[in-house]
């Protein structure tokens, strides 16, 4: 048995790192303060793609190596990974894809492509972009359903070995017990008061879920002005959505309708029922994802795992392997 390992955090970035840990024979142990639907990871619309995050050349290789896992996962049932279409639209002009989405088989969309599928059919007449769209490409990617995702996670680690414990608030790593020899801080936001970590900020995001509907079958997303995604999922609908400086977790009724009307537009749709609202808070860090080993002031080492902005399930297995990798160096 390798040693005892206290994962803060119970989001995507805690759960994974504690499965690799675990399935590897680590001793491990998630303390959070929050778990499962409660976690900012919850409110995630979780379709692949490395959005709001630093540094570039970090966060590509962590997103690419996720993506094969994923891309792996997908092809098993009750993990709610699914490979999806994603079309990415700009407002601005003439869209760029990034060169790391050519080997994927990123590909521009023709401005006859109805964004999202809609009204789609084999041999039917395909309308042009709204208005506001001013080009488009298009991107196979894992989308992973929070809502089945992150049980099969923690699911997959307690079967492991691994224990979690909810409702645990620390105010410094060192109030971790001493029994652990080994920390890993995954605490997303919470990173920003328990090692005092000024380059966090919290990007708010807030989504509306509405009822799955016939028609869409890819993820439409647009991230210039305003900012607009719609993701199908398994049983439900994804509207967003919001990224602004805040750390405001109420749900805003105004800028829900303001998502949903947006979202209808450009599906041109009827505004649907929303079923619930959810406001989650992207850890982003303006110095880039903090991925590396320290010592605690007790001699004991810490590794820190945080500050994924709004790509945490994007760099999640990168990272994660990242992780068992300077626990395994020691």
């Amino acid at each position: 048995m390798k040693q005892a390992v206290a994962i803060i955090g119970g989001g995507v970035s805690g759960l994974t790192c504690g499965v690799l840990l675990a399935e590897r024979g680590y001793r491990a142990a998630i303390f959070a303060k929050e778990t499962g639907q409660q976690t900012t990871s919850a409110a995630a619309a979780a379709v692949w793609y490395p959005y709001d995050v630093e540094p570039a050349d970090k966060v590509i290789a962590w997103a690419l190596e996720t993506y094969n896992v994923l891309v792996d996962l997908g092809s098993k049932p009750d993990t709610g990974v699914s490979m999806i279409e994603l079309r990415q639209f700009s407002h601005a002009g003439k869209i760029q894809i990034p060169d790391w989405a050519i080997p994927l088989g990123a590909r521009l969309l023709p401005p006859f492509v109805i964004p999202g599928g809609v009204g789609e059919s084999p041999g039917a007449p395909q309308s042009k972009f709204p208005s506001a769209f001013k080009s488009g490409f298009a991107l196979n990617v894992p989308l992973t359903d929070t809502t089945i995702y992150l049980d099969y996670l923690a699911s997959r680690f307690l079967t492991a070995g691994g224990s979690i414990t909810a409702n645990v608030f620390f105010k410094k790593l060192e109030d971790v017990s001493d029994e652990f020899v080994l920390v890993i801080n995954c605490a997303g936001m919470g990173a920003r008061e328990l090692v005092h970590d000024v380059d966090l900020e919290p990007h708010r995001g807030q989504v509306a879920i509405v009822p799955k509907f016939a028609g869409l079958s890819c993820a439409v997303v647009c991230d210039d002005a305003p900012l607009m995604y719609a993701i199908p999922r398994t049983n439900d609908c994804v509207f967003g959505g919001t990224n602004e400086l805040s750390d405001d977790l109420d749900i805003d009724p105004a800028v829900t309708s303001r998502i949903v009307a947006e979202c209808s537009r450009v599906l041109n749709i009827g505004n649907p029922v929303v079923l619930a609202g959810r406001v989650g808070l992207r850890p982003f860090r303006k110095s880039g994802v903090r991925l590396e080993g320290d010592r605690l002031h007790d001699g004991r080492t810490v590794i820190h795992n945080y500050g994924h902005g709004g790509a945490g399930f994007t760099l999640s297995w990168g990272c994660a392997r990242e992780v068992l990798q300077l626990a395994s160096s020691g």
